[in-house]
């Protein structure tokens, strides 16, 4: 069987389920920008990186539906972060593709990620034969583009549910975490995890777009 997919024993998940208090609420990721939503933009960046995907999303799913993918609520009540939805990812590939072992995690407000962003990560958390793996540029670490093994779903539910652990540095420093580290060089280049979380950040994006450097 042939695959044009990078990863396809690498699950995704799309993190949507905040409630994009400094965008004024609603969906920020399907704010418009560049002729599609964001989250238009980050699925067709993604799809070919990883094999099932899956976003998380609170509500109602049907404003989602012209994204043609399933989409699961948190299954940690109370709006409670990124964590919620990699641990809604991870069990939704346990319950519905169990032969996926890895979870890939997306923020949905950021709309220029690498096409090998999955492939750096996946790379890098094997040359340090680490439990876990996120992105990193300019210095800085971004936690909510990670790698994360199914196989910690339960130790990430008890640690939510019992310890009230929400922040998702405070859960990764208790496991060995490789860094994939992206360049903001030169100093014209875009952040690749340049998010668009509030107003003024979604128009620095049209003008980066407009001027070619997105």
């Amino acid at each position: 069987m042939t695959t044009d997919t990078a990863h396809p024993d690498i699950g995704g998940v799309l993190l949507a389920g905040g409630l994009s208090r400094r965008m004024g609420g609603g969906d920020k990721c399907l704010r418009p920008l560049g002729g599609q939503t964001i989250l238009e933009r980050i699925v067709a960046t993604v799809r070919p990186q990883v094999g099932p995907l899956v976003l998380n999303a609170n509500g109602d799913p049907a404003r989602f539906a012209h994204l043609h993918l399933p989409v699961a609520a948190d299954v940690v009540e109370g709006y409670a972060g990124p964590l919620a939805g990699v641990l809604t990812g991870m069990e939704w590939m346990r319950g519905t593709a169990p032969g996926i072992g890895w979870v890939a995690s997306f923020a949905t407000d950021a709309p220029f990620i690498p096409r090998d962003l999955v492939t750096r990560m996946a790379a890098a958390l094997e040359r340090e034969g680490a439990d876990l793996a996120c992105a990193r540029s300019g210095g800085q670490e971004h936690p909510v583009f990670g790698l994360w093994p199914i196989r910690l779903a339960g130790d990430l539910r008890r640690a939510m549910v019992e310890e009230g652990i929400r922040k998702v540095d405070a859960w990764t420093a208790r496991y060995r975490l490789a860094v994939a580290d992206f360049d903001v060089e030169p100093a014209n280049s875009v952040d690749p995890f340049f998010n668009t979380n509030r107003p003024e950040d979604l128009a620095e994006a049209e003008r980066l777009l407009a001027s070619g450097r997105a």
